[in-house]
């Protein structure tokens, strides 16, 4: 850090999805550009949503028809520019008899749906029908059901790329770096930014014209709302992720929880299954990871007993949990799913304040961010609003039997033209996926080597997901891990060891089950291994 340019023509402060985007755009405007994340990049909620890049169909029923609109634009943008990044993801949505939504109500949604999205994605499926698309669902009052498209992310590595395609093309960012202190000259204008290594504790003085604060719920520390009856409102959105074999299902299933009448879904995600979603307020510090807590367990479980009856799901098959806090301006009048998620912006004299939005509309959340700091901005900096957001799909550069067209077209969604670095650089046996996964050894030793990891958290809960996927948040391989990536990362023996106990700790802390769930699986676990023990005994 103590290399860095001393002058810039636009500080972003936030690494999660709404800097990101901001950063992607500034670069390409052209202008000097440096964005700084005091976590990990997409540490926050940006890593832990429902992984859906969606128009948000609840929104009309609520009125919001212009963020429905904007929402399918976009997801029909991102298919198309995100290929194998975004991709296509069929629902199905039951219509019962004596509960829910009825047939005529969700037919006026999805037509509005598929009128913005200039084409027919939505049928009525009878009950017949609809149970061989969905086998294990309730029967009872069921009268049929409606399929529908909307499309699905991995929401960490439209983040990552968003960084890494920025950077590459002349823009610096840096993970674990805090905005410490804001500058105004005496005129109160910006004038630069105090930064400071979270890690070393060095602090550099920067200086600049512009800074847009992208921070989420922290937005508020570096600007106050200058609305006086509204405020940042953290709202908790936490989820629960299965392994595919326990809840089987081809598609995503939206249906209506049964305690509150909220929007509960399932729906497959790497290999796995993850159900969602709470919304809550998010009471704890904000510096503390966020954790699901007993009561959402029990709500998130009674969602999936009242959608599948017949199916024995319990805490015990989960894999892991994951919560994240969204922010939202609110006067704290409505319930916290009744809040608006469109985003605000703030300005300052050369301070931009974004917060609020959804993953799916970064990018229109970044030009108005962008819009609104142009007075700041070099006069010959115009952004191109018509240009795609990632750089073209290309096809890929060796034989076409190394990696099937499908393993291609993800690799190069996740990484853009470094899947080509990952490709040529790999050995066969790298090529070969982690069992539970859709996930290659060759992208853990491309991330260890050249995705700014400074924690094994950094690579198995972002770079890659599977300390989401696969039991107690990978345990089981961190050997093969630490041999590949050692000389990589270039950690000693002491680091490695330090680095394993924080993880783990870390992920049974925020990703495993809370209160007597833990307790309960643990002494169900130790059972089993008595048992073992002692047959072992016998049996010798």
């Amino acid at each position: 850090m103590m290399n860095l340019d001393n002058n810039w023509d636009l500080i972003v402060i936030g690494g999660g999805i709404s800097g990101a985007g901001i950063f992607r755009e500034a670069v390409r405007m052209g202008l000097k550009s440096l964005l700084l994340e005091q976590q990990d990049f997409a540490w926050g909620t940006s890593s832990r949503s429902s992984k859906l890049v969606h128009g948000g169909l609840r929104y009309l029923k609520e009125g919001r028809f212009f963020l429905t609109r904007d929402s399918v634009r976009e997801r029909e943008r991102l298919l198309v520019e995100a290929r194998g990044l975004v991709t296509p993801i069929g629902f199905l949505v039951p219509v019962y008899k004596d509960r829910g939504p009825g047939r005529w109500t969700l037919e006026a949604g999805l037509s509005i749906y598929d009128l913005i999205a200039k084409r027919r994605q939505h049928d009525y499926l009878d009950a017949e029908t609809f149970v061989k698309q969905a086998p294990n669902i309730d029967r009872k009052g069921l009268v049929g059901g409606f399929q529908f498209f909307d499309a699905q992310v991995d929401d960490a590595r439209l983040v990552l790329r968003l960084i890494f395609e920025g950077m590459a093309n002349g823009g610096t960012a840096l993970n674990y770096v805090r905005a410490a202190a804001v500058g105004r000259n005496k005129e109160g204008r910006i004038n630069g930014v105090t930064v400071e290594d979270v890690h070393a504790h060095q602090t550099l003085s920067l200086k600049t014209k512009a800074v847009i604060n992208a921070t989420g719920c922290w937005a508020e520390r570096l600007h106050p709302s200058p609305q006086k009856n509204r405020h940042l409102r953290p709202l908790r959105g936490s989820h629960l992720i299965f392994p595919a074999h326990v809840l089987p299902v081809d598609q995503a299933i939206s249906t209506i929880h049964p305690a509150d009448g909220r929007a509960f879904f399932i729906a497959p995600w790497e290999g796995a299954v993850v159900a969602g979603t709470t919304d809550l307020d998010h009471q704890n510090s904000l510096s503390i990871e966020p954790r699901i807590t007993e009561d959402e367990v029990a709500y998130l479980l009674d969602g999936l007993h009242a959608l599948f009856p017949a199916l024995d799901v319990s805490a015990r098959d989960c894999i892991a949990t994951i919560a994240g806090v969204r922010p939202v301006l609110s006067e704290g009048k409505c319930e916290p799913s009744e809040e608006s998620r469109e985003h605000v912006v703030w300005v300052d004299n050369g301070l931009v304040t974004v917060t609020g939005g959804k993953l799916t509309t970064f990018r229109k959340l970044a030009f108005d961010a962008l819009k609104a700091a142009k007075p700041f901005l070099p006069t010959d900096a115009t952004a191109d609003e018509e240009s795609p957001v990632f750089q073209p799909f290309k096809s890929q550069p060796v034989a076409p039997s190394l990696l099937a067209d499908l393993h291609w077209e993800r690799l190069y969604g996740r990484y853009g033209h470094s899947a080509v670095t990952i490709v040529m650089g790999a050995s066969l046996s790298e090529f070969t996926i982690i069992p539970g996964t859709q996930t290659m050894w060759a992208e853990i030793l491309h991330a260890a080597a050249h995705e700014r990891i400074h924690h094994l958290s950094d690579l198995l809960l972002r770079r890659v997901r599977i300390g989401l996927l696969t039991a107690e948040g990978g345990r089981g391989h961190l050997g093969r891990i630490r041999h590949l990536c050692a000389p990589a990362l270039g950690w000693d023996s002491n680091r490695w060891k330090r680095e394993i106990r924080n993880y783990l700790e870390m992920w049974r802390f925020s990703h495993g089950m809370p209160g007597h769930y833990a307790r309960s699986r643990g002494t169900l676990k130790s059972f089993f291994s008595n048992v073992g023990k002692r047959l072992r005994q016998h049996f010798a």
